[in-house]
């Protein structure tokens, strides 16, 4: 963190003056530093992708609306492009897919009376839509046929809820990096969790059928689960799309995600 960048923050937690700026490590977009009891997050917008959002604000106001529910850290302080939360101890989840379906039930059963956060596309005509204005299409297998229908229900989304971004394992989990939340279709949660190339990417492998099974069976939603069945060949065309973009862009990891990715649009259309 460049000097200009941390008077702002010790400006507001002027206690931060005399504290080691430890960093963190995980993270793909952003810096982190563990200061003491706190985390401190420094956001960098331009690395938003169409997929991912990058933003402080809707980050800080996702924690404030979470407090008291054990989805997420605690908030202490935010700004334009930073905000402090509570250092939650743990590592970043490997095991216990049924933990993680609990969690987004938990989440996905939130209010949402009045969020201020992004609606993404829903439905396949809008989604589909979305992802060809930045898809990269040539290294993509062919558009999946997928029948049309409305969401089940509009739900409080994470937007990333990917392994690196859950602390915890078997039996307590939460979120972490709340800077993609959004008011939406519960399945594109599902789907993220689900991809294998997000697994492979922040986990090392994809889920097994047996982990797979355990997720839903504790996400319990079966009209949601339903609806994913439908659209998971265009949800995962889209994750496919979201790796061919940043493979193009020179990421590592994501070539050999947008393969597993791929795979996936195959195998829920047979």
């Amino acid at each position: 963190m460049s000097p200009r960048e941390a008077a702002h923050v010790c400006a507001a937690l002027p206690d931060l003056r005399a504290q080691v700026w430890q960093p963190l490590a995980g993270g793909r977009v952003n810096r982190v530093w563990r200061v003491g009891a706190l985390v401190i997050k420094l956001h960098h917008p331009a690395a938003a992708s169409p997929l991912f959002p990058n933003d402080a604000g809707a980050e800080y106001t996702a924690l404030r609306l979470l407090e008291g529910t054990g989805l997420a850290p605690s908030p202490v302080a935010g700004g334009d492009n930073w905000l402090a939360y509570r250092f939650v101890e743990g590592q970043p989840w490997r095991q216990g897919a049924a933990s993680i379906g609990r969690l987004l039930a938990q989440l996905h059963g939130q209010p949402t009376t009045a969020l201020p956060f992004r609606r993404p596309p829903t439905g396949n005509t809008a989604i589909l839509a979305d992802a060809m204005t930045w898809a990269v299409r040539q290294t993509l297998p062919p558009l999946p046929q997928v029948p049309a229908s409305a969401p089940v229900r509009l739900s409080f989304l994470h937007g990333d809820p990917v392994a690196g971004n859950i602390i915890g394992n078997d039996d307590k989990a939460l979120l972490i990096d709340w800077q993609c939340p959004a008011l939406g279709d519960p399945v594109d949660d599902i789907a993220l969790f689900l991809s294998p190339g997000m697994q492979l990417l922040y986990r090392g492998s994809r889920l097994s059928a047996d982990e797979i099974a355990a997720f839903r069976a504790t996400y319990g939603m079966a009209d949601v689960l339903a609806r994913y069945d439908l659209l998971a060949p265009l949800l995962h065309w889209r994750i496919a799309a979201h790796c061919a973009l940043r493979a193009s862009q020179g990421h590592d990891g994501y070539a050999e995600a947008l393969d597993h990715e791929c795979r996936a649009v195959h195998a829920a259309q047979t």
